[in-house]
């Protein structure tokens, strides 16, 4: 369809709204469902021009349209990150034999528990699993045509928009995953080649 300025502005305003209503990333194809029932029957191609448009409007904002978990969200420009982490509620940090399990399911998904062992090099606490599960970060995806079809294991889009990841392949190498000593506390740390991963992303 051929977009007049204010159809077009319209649009933009309607996406707009959505986004800024919704706390969870809002899919391509979600958003053009939720114009087809607004009478704006668009393809792909012409929502990718709305959607410029809106990063457009958003120029000289503090927040910017961000491509995440395979959707699209409203965030917080990382400029202003500093002047909110002491009013903001930091989100539940994991161990590090969560966040070491979570960066080996992440990189091998998906994979059995017994494979997440042999590459951890130590055994799986069931405490461990039972917080990635109840965190929604990690879930079962099906089972191994093996003797005793042990339950696989793969990582959720929550995983995708905690970390700022569009999807998996926004993720480095497996070679240059590693934990950084210096960052950790009270047996927590973060898993840094996830956090470059965001930072690659924002460049």
């Amino acid at each position: 369809m051929t977009f007049r300025d204010e159809d077009k502005n319209h649009i933009i305003s309607l996406v707009e709204a959505y986004l800024f209503a919704s706390a969870d990333p809002i899919s391509s194809k979600t958003l053009l469902s939720y114009l087809a029932a607004q009478n704006y029957h668009l393809e792909s191609e012409e929502l990718s021009l709305i959607l410029e448009g809106l990063e457009e409007r958003l120029n000289g904002h503090a927040f910017e349209l961000c491509a995440v978990a395979r959707g699209w969200q409203f965030r917080t420009k990382k400029e202003f990150a500093s002047a909110l982490t002491k009013i903001i509620e930091k989100p539940r940090r994991l161990t590090r034999g969560a966040m070491e399990t979570l960066a080996v399911v992440a990189f091998h998904q998906p994979c059995t528990r017994a494979e997440i062992e042999a590459i951890r090099g130590v055994s799986l606490g069931q405490n461990i699993l039972d917080t990635l599960i109840e965190e929604g970060l990690m879930t079962p995806k099906g089972r191994k045509e093996v003797p005793g079809r042990p339950v696989l294991w793969g990582t959720t889009p929550k995983f995708l928009k905690l970390f700022g990841l569009n999807s998996l392949s926004d993720l480095p190498k497996k070679e240059e995953l590693v934990l950084d000593p210096a960052t950790a506390e009270n047996n927590e740390v973060i898993m840094p080649v996830i956090a470059q991963a965001r930072k690659n992303k924002d460049v």
